[in-house]
């Protein structure tokens, strides 16, 4: 019998998100639906993460109605999954428990099994809400440790540091950092544990090391999941599968690669190579993948990558040449051999056969996620300062260490790099560090978002919040959004009807107001439509009826006033043709 290799599928969540902007709309999703619910994954991540705000946002559609619509065509074919963090779940601020309690429980009344839950600060308190909250109603609980590593300093920050006497902070993300994450986190009930190694920077063989001492120590199922901006994506799941890791994100091979995660085909045929069953339905695969091909080209506005498509490859029945074989063999005794260097030189020699998108050496140097790396250009490019912009990634370690040396991800990824520039550009206007504080950094540093891997020292967080301990956030001040009423010269009606939109409002308040209003006003014109059909359909009965009657029932009903109609509120109607009875019908 043969060993079990999972599958989580991410293409319709996690692979658009980091190809296309989360541009994928229902009529996309739905032409796939068909053949992934015949696809047998282990799971699909289909939901959370930025789906439910761009599809506001971009696509005026419901996010509750896209989790419920993939439910109902897929069924208990795979488990649901989707991404929160924490009792932050989407936002910056935390929410309070009746927050996270009403989002998870719609959640998974909507469809999803598992909800995988991570912190940006890896702060074990802020997952525990969603923990209790998933699973009294039900759900499977994946908690995602966020991989980082240290900040990596220039030689002249080592030499400053060293002549002032200062010691910077190194070995705090080891392998035994991890290792006791998971273990308090298997305490607390998780039902997966999973890597989250959000910007791909994890090398194969620190993820063969990990994945080994989790598979040693941890008995829950433990997840890899990775991205290949930076190279080594492919390289270290299969490092991950070697050393016995249980589950591993993918994406169909047209959405995978570069930002996104590794492609499915590609682990299927070392999966193949190494006897482990994926039970994944190949036929199934390849349909969905031709049909990703055509949705990828109604994406290329948004698609970074949208000269460099895939070869094609069906897995069911497309012979590998003799040397790319050998080269997956290769691979593979590489991988058990444990060495790194010749490893990625192998594999990518394999993705560069079928056309995957190259790494990205900039990120992969500067050590960040891509999606930072981007933001902090865009900022600088808006304000003609990118040629400042190695000065900048100079300053991230700084800035990171000044705030308790955060892992770089959502959220505070954002607010280190935006503080990065902010530090530059403080800089060269002659001010020191910090004279240009963003709102975000400083509830950071105060204590807002939770407990930093290291402590910030209490000196700078009264330099930069006035206040030297740490202080939580309060959540008992926590004001709801407002539900206004709208459409009154229709009767009116609040803007969010229910408790699911309710939460759309307290999770996503801008976006989720505009599209709340603009889908009441949308149903107040339909309705008002049908109200003008059934007048006119009334009225044009009424007219057929009296044409009918001979000229003596007409004068008769005339001289009774039984057609003295009031025609002006349908005549003074712009929407509605006027269609009176003239003067030869009466």
């Amino acid at each position: 019998m043969s060993k079990k290799l999972l599958i989580r599928d991410l293409t319709l969540r996690d692979g658009q998100q980091s190809l296309f902007a989360t541009r994928m709309k229902q009529e996309q999703i739905d032409k796939v639906l068909p053949f992934y619910k015949n696809a047998n994954f282990y799971a699909m991540e289909v939901w959370g993460g930025a789906v439910p705000d761009s599809v506001m946002r971009f696509l005026n559609e419901d996010p509750w109605i896209r989790l419920e619509t993939i439910k109902k065509e897929l069924g208990d074919s795979t488990k649901l999954t989707a991404l929160s963090r924490g009792r932050n779940l989407f936002g910056y601020n935390p929410y309070p428990e009746e927050v996270i309690e009403g989002f998870n429980r719609n959640a998974i009344e909507s469809g999803v099994s598992i909800m995988r839950i991570f912190d940006c600060l890896n702060d074990i308190n802020n997952m525990k809400s969603t923990i209790k909250y998933v699973k009294s109603n039900g759900g499977q609980v994946d908690c995602a440790i966020c991989y980082t590593i240290d900040p990596k300093f220039t030689k002249t920050q080592k030499a400053k540091a060293f002549l002032k006497g200062k010691k910077l902070p190194h070995d705090i993300f080891t392998i035994d950092y991890f290792l006791e994450k998971a273990k308090e986190l298997e305490t607390l009930g998780a039902d997966i544990i999973t890597i989250k190694d959000m910007a791909g920077l994890i090398t194969p063989s620190v993820s063969g090391k990990l994945i080994r001492r989790l598979k040693e120590e941890i008995k829950v199922p433990i997840d890899f999941h990775t991205h290949c901006t930076p190279g080594y994506g492919l390289a270290s799941v299969l490092m991950a599968i070697v050393n016995g890791v249980d589950i591993v994100d993918t994406n169909i091979m047209n959405f995978s690669s570069g930002p996104a995660a590794p492609s499915f085909e590609i682990i299927q045929i070392f999966a193949n190579k190494l006897g482990l069953d994926t039970g994944v339905n190949l036929d199934a695969v390849v349909k969905i993948n031709k049909e990703l091909k055509t949705i990828r080209h109604e994406l290329a506005e948004f698609d970074n990558y949208k000269e460099l498509f895939p070869i094609e490859f069906d897995i069911t029945k497309d012979p590998l040449p003799k040397k790319i074989a050998e080269l997956f063999d290769k691979a593979i005794e590489l991988a058990k051999k444990d060495k790194e260097n010749e490893l990625l030189f192998v594999i990518h020699q394999i993705e560069n056969y079928f056309n995957f998108i190259e790494p990205n050496e900039r990120v992969k140097n500067a050590e960040i996620p891509g999606g930072m790396y981007t933001n902090m250009l865009a900022q600088l490019k808006q304000l003609n300062l990118e040629k400042l912009v190695n000065k900048v990634l100079e300053t991230v370690p700084i800035v990171r260490i000044d705030a308790g040396c955060p892992p770089l991800v959502t959220p505070s990824s954002q607010i280190v790099g935006v503080q990065a520039v902010n530090c530059v550009i403080d800089n060269i206007s002659g001010n020191p560090h910090y004279t240009n504080i963003s709102t975000q950094f400083k509830n950071l540093v105060r204590g807002n978002y939770g407990k930093t891997p290291i402590n910030i020292d209490p000196d700078f967080r009264e330099k930069i919040c006035g206040i030297r301990e740490a202080e939580d956030y309060d959540s008992s001040n926590y004001k709801k959004q407002p539900n206004e009423t709208i459409c009154e010269d229709f009767g009116g009606f609040k803007l969010a009807a229910d408790e699911k939109e309710k939460l759309l409002l307290e999770l996503f308040p801008s976006v989720a107001k505009n599209f709340l209003r603009n889908k009441k006003e949308e149903e107040v014109r339909e309705v008002k439509k049908q109200i003008i059909e059934e007048q006119i359909k009334l009225q044009k009965e009424r007219r057929e009826r009296y044409l009918k009657l001979t000229p003596e029932e007409k004068e008769k009903r005339l001289i009774k006033g039984l057609y003295n109609y009031n025609w002006g509120s349908i005549e003074t109607n712009p929407e509605i043709e006027d269609f009176k009875i003239n003067e030869d019908e009466k």
